[in-house]
């Protein structure tokens, strides 16, 4: 019998006892809310889902969701800098499974690395100005020491750290990215190696908001650092050991920090442009997906990037209204993408769902 039969007989013949027993063996489990609208260009397509991450806001609120990143058992940590919870823990389904908090007021970096089996976290907090590692569960087992206390930079030079990545030899890369603009580059343990970049608009190997760090490993003998330069529209290519390398230039993206997943680079771009316009805009963000080749394929959320016949990128633009200030964005094994945004009204993560 259809369910809409049983259920008008059922009522018909007053049956409420079992109607109360058997009705909830008809409910479905609660599916993703999926947006119509596919985003994205290529291979790289999207269905979103701005629901996924949505919680109690009273007992799990959050200011800004600055970065995700997921560890082996597929969990998703997702920084905030609200002091009540600077980490919350999701399954992939947007269940939260843990909370906690260092009540950091800048949290704003965060990073994954296995060490030796054991994975621990790295948070940057641009308030302080302090880089802290800890356990998955938040216990910190290490913090670096500002390069302005331990001869690397000037007393009176501003140190706001806002990404970091490790290599692997287990050196610790910081990007200064709201205060001198360098790249400072420590040891496993948290000695001073170098530091390299710096504040200069025309010098190739310097930076305009040394945003955020990564280690790219997808030539597998010789892993590089790819550092975005935001507001040069840019990502920038180093060695280990910080030798400059070469520069990618987006035109119209104002990119946050490279994540690295395959043969590919995705980010969020957090300001963009209008025709006319080129100066850095708020509520103009969205995603940016890199192939191999560190070519712009996709841009969900934005326009189709293309190139001219000499193999310049074109101008990209917002072209959805969808996210405003795309901050970060995590991959998982199914190549969904988790949106986290700055300044978009205490908004949780979306996800992407990969078509």
């Amino acid at each position: 019998m259809k369910r809409r039969k049983f259920l008008k007989k059922t009522l018909k013949n007053g049956s409420a006892t079992l109607v109360s027993t058997i009705v909830p063996f008809y409910i479905m489990p609660t599916k993703p809310r999926l947006e119509e609208t596919v985003l994205g260009h290529g291979d790289f397509k999207y269905r979103l889902e701005k629901r996924w991450g949505d919680l109690d806001s009273e007992k799990y609120p959050v200011n800004n969701c600055h970065e995700m990143v997921m560890d082996r058992q597929e969990r998703l940590f997702l920084l905030t800098d609200h002091t009540k919870n600077n980490i919350l823990v999701y399954d992939t389904s947007g269940k939260l499974l843990n909370s906690w908090s260092l009540e950091l007021k800048g949290a704003h970096g965060l990073s994954i690395h296995d060490e030796g089996g054991e994975e621990f976290l790295y948070i940057t907090d641009t308030a302080s100005g302090r880089v802290i590692k800890t356990t998955l569960s938040g216990a910190i087992v290490m913090e670096l020491d500002a390069p302005n206390t331990m001869g690397a930079y000037e007393t009176n030079m501003r140190y706001s750290p806002t990404e970091t990545a490790v290599g692997p030899n287990g050196d610790i890369y910081v990007s200064d990215g709201y205060g001198s603009q360098f790249i400072v580059q420590y040891d496993a343990q948290g000695k001073f190696i170098r530091k390299f970049g710096g504040d200069s608009f025309l010098a190739v190997d310097k930076f305009k908001q040394a945003h955020g760090v990564a280690i790219d490993s997808r030539d597998s003998n010789y892993p590089t650092l790819i550092c975005s330069a935001r507001i040069k529209n840019s990502f920038k290519r180093f060695s280990l050991g910080g030798d400059y390398l070469e520069t990618f230039y987006m035109p119209g993206l104002f990119i946050s920090r490279p994540v690295i997943d395959d043969e590919n680079i995705y980010s969020g771009v957090c300001f963009g442009m209008t025709e006319g316009n080129y100066n850095m805009q708020l509520n103009k963000g969205f995603v940016t997906v890199l192939d191999k080749e560190n070519k712009v394929v996709s841009n969900p959320g934005g326009t189709r990037p293309t190139y001219d016949e000499k193999g310049k990128l074109q101008l990209m633009l917002q072209k959805q209204p969808i996210f405003k200030h795309c901050h970060d964005v995590c991959v998982d094994n199914d190549k969904n993408l988790y949106v986290c945004q700055w300044n978009a009204g205490k908004i949780y993560p979306y996800k992407l769902h990969r078509v």
